[in-house]
């Protein structure tokens, strides 16, 4: 009995020294963590903070360390975009139809500004970024294309590229004071009464009155008959301007039908009429969808008279499913000849073809110029990413309208514009020969 009561007590205090020791061992454990918590992981401080109170300040001193570490990195980043040299790129937006009937346009004029972009910016120094929005040549998306540039932080406007959108946009650019230049859209409608809307191309009487001083010096066609959208700002504008200019012309106008974009399917009428009326020249003031229509319609009534367009006609070898043989002979005023031999246009004409595998129409040079011209005047000036919208208009109004400011570019030599926004420059007269455009002059 007492040796068995012995052996309890042994075992009993075996056990006790065994509880003792664990309990020692856990006791370590938060002075450790401590510790640590002092010097290395959050996660060993949240440990600490459990179970000493004192330590609760630690965590938000941490979290400050980590904030003015990451401040720190933005204010790194941040310079160079934000802090106003001329590497951080000043922002211009671009509207257009990149989608739908019109699209020839808009895409043109998206690639001849995004070479000229590019290699602007691979000069270094003053550098440009380009946002190109699709208005599907349509008012109301232009306007709502314009509202998205705009809160993009647009400050220059290359736009838009077709005249009804146009009309709708600069009263916005106008209000807005954003510098708007339009390689494209024609109307004076587009320009007038907005002293900070101007434009790279024609306006719509100057294309009217050069075409009928042009037929009439090349004695181009003795008997003429006109057919033109009278729904449509820029063929209407172009039309009147004509007509007036006809009077002086060595011509004789026999014929004057019209169309709207909800009848521009059948021409057959307009045809007959000027079939019937003799005429030899049909002169289209006009888009090339229509046009290429009234080709295809004309060869069906066994009519081959010559045909004049303007700059809206550029685009009508491209048209899906039109046969291009009936193009050959049309003529048309442009002021951009791809086939010219200066190394400006060879250069650019090797880098469009390179980058989009065609020959690039007057649409992708009006762009280019655009922001070649918008580069020139700004070129001594102290501009740059943070100079508001407003304050870059005023100072582009100035050097656009000044008498020494004198821009030569891939559709004119030696151009100036006046503060109407009107640019002077003259126009070439191109023919479709072999599926391409050649110079007449």
């Amino acid at each position: 009995m007492k040796k068995r009561a012995y052996m309890t007590l042994v075992v009993a205090l075996m056990l006790c020294l065994a509880l003792l020791a664990s309990c020692t061992g856990t006791g370590t454990t938060p002075t450790t963590s401590g510790t640590a918590a002092k010097t290395d992981a959050p996660a060993d401080t949240t440990k600490a903070t459990e179970t000493e109170k004192p330590e609760e300040t630690d965590p938000p001193a941490e979290s400050e360390t980590e904030t003015e570490a990451e401040t720190t990195a933005a204010e790194t980043t941040a310079p160079e975009e934000t802090q106003g040299d001329l590497e951080a790129p000043i922002k211009i937006g671009g509207i257009g139809p990149l989608s739908g009937g019109a699209a020839v346009y808009g895409i043109a004029v998206a690639n001849g500004a995004k070479i000229a972009v590019d290699e602007i910016n691979a000069l270094g120094g003053r550098q440009f970024e380009l946002n190109f929005q699709d208005d599907e040549h349509d008012a109301e998306k232009s306007v709502n294309a314009y509202n998205v540039l705009k809160d993009w932080g647009m400050q220059v406007l290359v736009g838009t590229v077709t005249t009804t959108p146009g009309v709708a946009v600069s009263p916005e650019a106008f209000a807005d004071r954003v510098f708007m230049l339009t390689p494209s859209a024609s109307s004076p409608l587009v320009i007038e009464g907005k002293d900070n809307v101007f434009q790279m191309c024609f306006t719509d009487p100057n294309q009217g009155i050069a075409s009928a001083q042009y037929i009439s010096e090349k004695k181009l066609g003795e008997k003429v008959a006109i057919i033109y959208n009278n729904g449509d700002a820029y063929s209407s504008g172009i039309y009147e301007k004509f007509v007036s200019e006809a009077d002086e012309a060595d011509f004789e106008v026999v014929s004057t039908t019209t169309f709207t974009d909800e009848t521009a399917n059948d021409f057959s009428v307009q045809l007959t009429e000027a079939k019937n009326a003799g005429a030899d020249l049909i002169f289209l003031p006009i888009y090339y969808q229509p046009a290429s229509l009234i080709l295809t319609q004309a060869k069906a009534l066994d009519y081959a008279p010559a045909f004049f367009g303007v700059d809206g006609m550029d685009g009508i070898l491209t048209v899906e499913n039109f046969d291009t043989s009936l193009a050959e002979g049309v003529m048309l005023l442009t002021p951009f000849a791809a086939d010219a031999t200066d190394d400006l246009t060879v250069s650019f004409v090797e880098k469009y073809q390179k980058e989009y595998g065609e020959i690039p129409n007057q649409f992708a040079a009006d762009a280019y110029d655009c922001v070649y011209a918008i580069y020139e005047a700004l070129k001594d000036s102290e501009a740059n990413a943070e100079t508001s919208a407003e304050d870059l208009c005023t100072e582009l109004i100035a050097t656009f309208t000044s008498e020494s400011f004198v821009f030569n570019g891939l559709t004119g030599d030696n151009m100036t514009w006046a503060a109407s926004g009107e640019v002077a420059k003259s126009p070439k007269g191109m023919v479709i020969e072999d599926g391409a455009y050649v110079g007449m002059d």
